[in-house]
């Protein structure tokens, strides 16, 4: 005699009669998944419909009035010149050294400033009295706007009653004209740029290295490990992604300098501390050559964006991918 056994909680309900309940499940989780998207499109579409208004169009705009000779007055461009504003730009010394200032401008932060910010950022990471203070005290220059910084470093540098030329006096040495000569002016701006900026690399490094685990430096140490090896081996590669967006943001805001160096120079003397968006601001505003000026903005976009997609496939490439896989797991 046979007899059939059924396993614990197994269902005896015929397999159609089984699947007709199983429908209700899946198009309620497909309906789930659909109001998510819609929520998440509801809460997307202001930011979008802003960044759509502020940002893609001026760049349309941009790339529509650079192929015109246009004044930006009396009406729409009618004047086509197709890429004859883009070949006048690259014929253009003044143009081809904006180039080359903005490149000693980002060689001097990448050299000098970032490493500067590093060293400060460990210093104050270590155990010091008012380490609190000092730290406000170097974050505080970034939160000054470019108009006062500029002013302020003004009348720091100026050849006459310039604090910075009365100091040099006081050790017996001669005063230097720190803006008005073309053998100092790129420097001096270098210096007002580093004192402005470098405090909030400062916060990004100490941010990352106080996100390292002590465990990891103290296993060094009692590996025998010197200062010097712990820093080399241990903290400078985690440091790494930090590192990288901060030569990121550093090179960027390079590439787009604009305020400092008008307010201080207005690109002179003769065109030896004019950056691309000080030229642009030139013809377009002062010289109504809007046309031209769209040009001179058409090319920084492409020069930034080219250097955010090659830093991001040849450079951020570990950094992103450990990021998109924790996403992944944590979905």
């Amino acid at each position: 005699m046979e007899t059939t056994t059924t396993e614990p909680g197994a269902s005896r309900l015929p397999a159609a009669e089984a699947g007709r309940k199983a429908r209700p499940v899946r198009a309620g989780a497909r309906g789930g998944r659909l109001r998510g998207l819609v929520t998440i499109a509801l809460f997307l579409l202001p930011g979008l419909v802003l960044f759509c208004l502020l940002v893609v169009a001026p760049i349309l705009v941009a790339f529509y009035t650079s192929t015109f000779k246009w004044s930006g007055l009396g009406g729409p461009p009618t004047e086509f010149v197709g890429l004859d504003n883009f070949t006048r730009l690259f014929a253009n010394e003044v143009f081809l050294g904006d180039l080359w200032h903005g490149a000693v401008l980002i060689a001097l932060s990448v050299v000098v400033q970032l490493p500067l910010a590093l060293g400060i950022a460990l210093l104050l990471n270590q155990r010091l009295r008012g380490r609190a203070f000092y730290r406000l005290v170097f974050f505080a220059p970034y939160i000054l706007s470019e108009a006062i910084t500029a002013v302020l470093f003004t009348m720091i540098l100026s050849p006459d009653q310039g604090l910075a030329n009365q100091i040099l006096g006081f050790f017996g040495l001669d005063g230097l004209e720190w803006f008005a000569d073309q053998s100092t002016v790129l420097i001096a701006l270098f210096l007002v740029m580093t004192w402005k900026y470098f405090g909030f690399h400062v916060i990004i490094y100490l941010a990352g290295r106080q996100g390292i685990p002590k465990e990891l430096t103290e296993a060094a140490q009692i590996d025998g490990a010197s200062g010097w090896k712990v820093f080399r081996f241990v903290t400078l590669p985690l440091l790494g992604p930090t590192i990288r967006i901060s030569v990121f943001l550093s090179v960027i805001g390079a590439i787009q300098l604009f305020d400092l160096v008008w307010i201080i120079t207005e690109g002179g003397p003769t065109h030896s501390s004019e950056t691309m968006a000080v030229t642009m601001f030139e013809f377009g505003f002062n010289r109504f050559q809007v046309g031209y000026a769209s040009a001179i903005s058409v090319v920084m976009f492409l020069i930034s964006l080219v250097f955010a997609l090659a830093y991001q496939r040849f450079v951020l490439r570990r950094d992103l991918e450990g990021a998109t896989t924790v996403m992944r797991d944590q979905r």
